[in-house]
């Protein structure tokens, strides 16, 4: 059973940082594509960034390039997502998402990840 655990998430102020981490289980890493996604209330699901250990491949959303970074621990099965200069417009509930057809598409859309975390919600104070 494919299994993804979010952690990390809570209250930050603006400009702080955040690391959150995905801990899977249930499927061999290397396989999949592992990424991020956050849902504001009243808004879709988009995607932050995904990463492919097996391709050593990385992907972010364009207007987030530069200040998150998406990283993994093959040893620990896990991916995380560090978040730097956090507004409040950053505030959402963030997703973990993996799936083997999202290593093949390559893309930030929801509509492809087959299997989610519970979510961790993220609130940036101003």
């Amino acid at each position: 059973e494919v299994k993804l655990v979010e952690s990390g998430g809570g209250l930050v102020q603006a400009g702080g940082s955040l690391r959150l981490s995905c801990a899977t289980s249930g499927f061999t890493f290397d396989d999949y594509a592992i990424g991020w996604f956050r849902q504001a209330p009243g808004k879709e699901r988009e995607g932050v960034s995904l990463i492919s250990e097996g391709d050593s491949n990385t992907l972010y959303a364009e207007s987030l390039e530069g200040r998150f970074t998406i990283s993994s621990d093959n040893a620990k099965n896990t991916v995380y997502l560090y978040m730097s200069s956090l507004t409040p417009e950053y505030s959402a509930v963030y997703y973990c998402g993996a799936a083997q057809l999202l290593r093949r598409v390559w893309t930030l859309s929801a509509d492809y990840v087959q299997n989610w975390g519970q979510g961790t919600q993220i609130t940036v104070s101003s």
